[in-house]
């Protein structure tokens, strides 16, 4: 069978023929993963020695636009991407574009309805909370707000993890700023005007946070997921650095990534068994050890397979998520894009 028009594993005719399948090709090409996000290095090498097929990761630290850039850009080359993980915002609009294969994992029936597109183009995987994070050693008092982030002591100190018109995360870390700000899930533009504010005052560091960025002392505050806050703590206490992560409570924020599979993949069946691994118990439970929260989490709660150490180190956070829609989301960039570049510019 053609592996870029199979919806399913089923389709190959069981998952033991899609690794069949896959082990042809034997190999997956990816961007954006950097390894110290949501676990990937150590799901990489997983999935490496789990099947023997050869992972290329490369340029780690692109961004969604970068990747959804790449499938336009690389169409029938080997080193296109095969798979996406991407904010749920570009996961929508590349939808909508027609870049996408639809597929769904064994696992479709346990992800939530609104976590999913119908037909399996894209679907979530893995989320957390916007959060800030800071090095204790070097900051007397760590906000824990984003009122707090706004106060004198943290001239030139408060960072994004991108631009939020290109990256995920930047772009959730200003949805944030609005609902700290008056503004709503309808309504981005208050985030807007926080970081201009934040600008005005001299306390907007534009460096865009890395771990390297951290290490050297170059973002000293960042705002950021929880579970990317969360991980640098025990890599960065290796080197001399206290960094703490909090849930700013006037800014709670969640949300989840999303995957999918480039309609013109170079190796479409690893990619299908790419994402049979990210949903499986195991996958699931590899983003958990990253403190991440899967999309599967509330599934293994139910059937006890849930990694319960890695569960309990999770940051804690207060009551039940809320979530965009669709059309609050592309509102949302819209305003982003014709507003970023002049709130922060000078």
């Amino acid at each position: 069978m053609d592996a870029r028009t199979a919806t399913s594993a089923a389709d190959f005719g069981g998952l033991d023929k899609l690794v069949e399948a896959a082990k042809k090709e034997g190999k997956l090409h990816v961007i954006a993963l950097p390894p110290d996000w949501a676990n990937y290095g150590k799901i990489i090498e997983a999935f490496k020695a789990k099947y023997g097929i050869e992972i290329e990761s490369e340029t780690p630290d692109a961004s969604s636009a970068d990747e959804i850039n790449a499938v336009k850009t690389r169409k029938g080359q080997d080193r296109a991407p095969d798979v996406l993980d991407i904010g749920q915002s570009f996961a929508i609009s590349g939808a909508a574009e027609g870049l996408f294969a639809p597929y769904k994992v064994q696992t479709w029936d346990k992800i939530p309805e609104n976590q999913k597109e119908p037909s399996g183009l894209w679907f979530n995987d893995y989320g957390g909370y916007i959060s800030i994070g800071c090095d204790a050693k070097k900051i007397a008092k760590c906000p824990e707000t984003y009122a707090d982030l706004l106060k004198p002591e943290y001239k030139g100190k408060v960072a994004l993890n991108g631009n939020p018109t290109k990256s995920g995360s930047a772009f959730a870390g200003v949805y944030a700023a609005a609902l700290a700000n008056g503004g709503s899930f309808d309504d981005i533009q208050p985030g807007l005007d926080f970081f201009k504010k934040l600008k005005d005052v001299g306390n907007f560091n534009p460096v865009e946070t890395t771990p390297a960025t951290i290490e050297k002392g170059e973002t000293q505050i960042s705002i950021d997921w929880d579970y990317n806050n969360s991980a640098y703590a025990p890599k960065m206490a290796e080197k001399g650095l206290d960094w703490k992560t909090v849930i700013p409570t006037d800014g709670k924020y969640f949300q989840l990534y999303a995957q999918a599979i480039n309609k013109d993949a170079p190796h479409p069946a690893a990619a299908r068994l790419w994402q049979e691994f990210l949903y499986s118990t195991e996958g699931q439970n590899l983003y958990l050890g990253g403190f991440a929260r899967p999309v599967l989490l509330p599934a293994m709660q139910a059937d006890g397979s849930v990694d319960k150490a890695a569960e309990a180190n999770l940051p804690p956070v207060e009551g039940e998520p809320a979530f965009p829609t669709e059309a609050q989301v592309n509102k949302a960039k819209e305003v982003l894009a014709n507003g970023w570049g002049a709130a922060v510019s000078g």
